[in-house]
């Protein structure tokens, strides 16, 4: 049974999850940590937990969600793992930071290896599905695991709501076709662990999201 750990980073109070499951391997999913103090909170759980990061996975890469790849990567050894359509939005953190007065620090790693979403990925004694689900990023991917019931669904779905879409890339009609395509087809009672706020659940999404209806 796989756990997920989630914590809340940087200015734009982004999730960042570490998944791991009973071989002690992890992957860090999104990496937003900003400052050195949220640094120190992420290593002092894998620390404390005795686990050992094997990868950084992006759901896909504003800003938000990769400013703690550069230390990740090079604080465990670790290689990014991206969706081949994502490498647009990776190469633009400088431009983005530079639009948001944000000090341009710790430029995330080059991506070594693309998502191939019709293997999946593995990792210890685990696997989990990948779905492409762009829309609000044109190479956003989602992580699904049947086993243990959830879905790590970066911003496309929210609870009550769903990604923005006027950011570089974005499509709103493709995000909404996406969501019906590639998440509502899941179980009602998957737990949908979105990358901004709380966590909600497919069933909950289908019956009252308003941009769903």
């Amino acid at each position: 049974m796989l756990k997920v750990k989630k914590f809340t980073f940087n200015p734009f109070s982004e999730n960042t999850y570490i998944v791991y499951d009973d071989s002690n391997e992890c992957v860090i999913i999104d990496p937003g940590c900003f400052t050195s103090d949220e640094e120190n909170i992420l290593d002092n759980y894998i620390t404390e937990n005795q686990l050992k990061p094997v990868m950084i996975w992006h759901t896909h890469s504003h800003l938000d969600h990769v400013f703690g790849s550069s230390f990740v990567s090079k604080k465990y050894g670790i290689d990014l793992w991206i969706h081949k359509e994502d490498l647009q939005t990776l190469s633009s953190f400088e431009t983005v930071c530079n639009m948001y007065g944000l000090p341009v620090n710790n430029i995330p790693p080059a991506a070594n290896h693309f998502f191939d979403l019709e293997k999946g990925i593995s990792f210890g004694n685990s696997k989990l599905e990948i779905r492409f689900v762009p829309g609000h990023a044109p190479g956003h991917v989602v992580f699904i695991s049947k086993d243990s019931n959830f879905i790590i669904n970066g911003d496309c779905l929210f609870d009550g709501s769903i990604g923005r879409t006027d950011l570089p890339g974005g499509n709103h009609q493709l995000l909404l076709d996406s969501i019906k395509k590639e998440l509502f087809s899941l179980n009602d009672g998957f737990i949908v662990y979105c990358g901004h706020g709380p966590e909600t659940t497919i069933g909950k999404e289908k019956s009252s999201n308003p941009f769903l209806k």
